[in-house]
């Protein structure tokens, strides 16, 4: 086991064009506010939420809100979103659960930019419906069902990763419920079921996606595991998916690395505390953009070879994100941070 380093040097400035990289996901966005992979491809709701978290980064916070607003405006009267859509039509009509409680993150991360009270009360129906879609997914063992067929069959699978994702959603949830001044009991006991399968329920999940970077670092984004926990986790497995100087691969066998995972991961390592080794990671992906200061979808090693060559919003949202956690850049700079959610005491979490 390689166990990352304690040592580092200095921060160092990578001279972020926060401006350019948001100016380039708000030009994939359509006039609608609706936001694709990349232009002429289709979108989805989890990461068209993440695209609107960059804008919020970077300075387009009504262009954010147009996103908001064509979300609520698509959403399904149970409080879910399809799965994909193209130019405001669905594609995959499936209703995925971690894809539909996403937005409850995006909400509050605007908000504590913005200060925007009222924002939340008009976003508070569409957030309510999505964690309660969710939950409504959950089941007798903590885990969430991750979606619902075209055909309306509850597919009863549970994924790691997507489950830490709705842990991060109900949390935001409630912090949301709690601006406003609403109760939401059910939903604390629903997640704290739901941390407590991840954590002492593996079984319960798809353990066929272990070879994917995300399971292995999302229950440490996402707050699930915490303190010393969290930081077995990471070093653990660190050699299985960093390749040292370049960034993490998507999946462990094979010679692909994203801008996306490796982002996430520093974010991953700021949320704990070890923010020497999240500026180390990032500097590894920092200048991996085109001239318009989008970012690389990913690369290819040991050949460096760009693949593939979309500029995908959501990849050059995540950057800013892990930026943002990193550099101060907004007031929400600490959304994923265990110490602002109170989570810094890893104990086992009970149902």
């Amino acid at each position: 086991m390689t166990t990352p380093p304690e040592i580092y040097s200095e921060k160092q400035d990578h001279s972020l064009d926060v401006g350019a990289i948001a100016a380039g996901i708000a030009a994939v966005q359509g006039t609608d506010g609706e936001i694709p992979w990349c232009s002429g491809h289709k979108s989805d709701p989890w990461d068209m939420v993440e695209a609107a978290m960059g804008l919020s980064i970077g300075g387009y916070p009504a262009a954010a809100e147009r996103t908001y607003r064509w979300l609520i405006r698509c959403q399904n009267p149970d409080g879910s979103w399809y799965t994909s859509y193209r130019n405001g039509v669905p594609e995959d009509t499936t209703r995925d659960a971690n894809l539909s409680a996403y937005i409850a993150v995006g909400i509050y991360q605007h908000y504590l930019i913005t200060g925007n009270r009222s924002f939340l009360e008009w976003a508070w129906l569409a957030v309510r419906s999505a964690i309660d879609f969710a939950l409504g997914l959950q089941s007798p063992h903590g885990e969430i069902y991750w979606a619902i067929s075209p055909k309306g069959n509850i597919d009863r699978m549970a994924l790691l990763t997507g489950s830490s994702s709705i842990c991060m959603s109900i949390r935001c949830a409630l912090a949301i419920a709690r601006q406003i001044g609403r109760r939401q009991d059910a939903w604390e006991k629903g997640l704290a079921r739901l941390a407590h399968a991840i954590s002492e329920k593996p079984q319960r999940f798809n353990m066929t996606k272990s070879r994917y970077a995300m399971d292995w670092y999302y229950p440490v984004l996402c707050g699930v595991f915490a303190g010393q926990r969290a930081r077995k986790r990471i070093d653990h497995l660190w050699k299985k998916f960093v390749i040292e100087g370049q960034g993490v691969r998507c999946v462990s066998d094979r010679p692909w690395i994203t801008i996306a995972e490796t982002a996430e991961l520093s974010l991953a390592l700021s949320a704990v505390g070890r923010r020497p080794l999240a500026q180390i990671v990032f500097s590894w992906i920092a200048d991996k953009h085109y001239e318009d200061g989008m970012y690389w979808a990913g690369f290819t090693f040991p050949d460096m070879t760009v693949w593939p060559e979309d500029r995908l919003t959501w990849t050059s949202a995540v950057v800013l994100m892990a930026a943002d956690a990193l550099y101060e850049l907004t007031p929400a700079n600490r959304l994923f941070s265990h110490v602002f959610w109170g989570l810094q005491a890893q104990s086992s979490t009970t149902p």
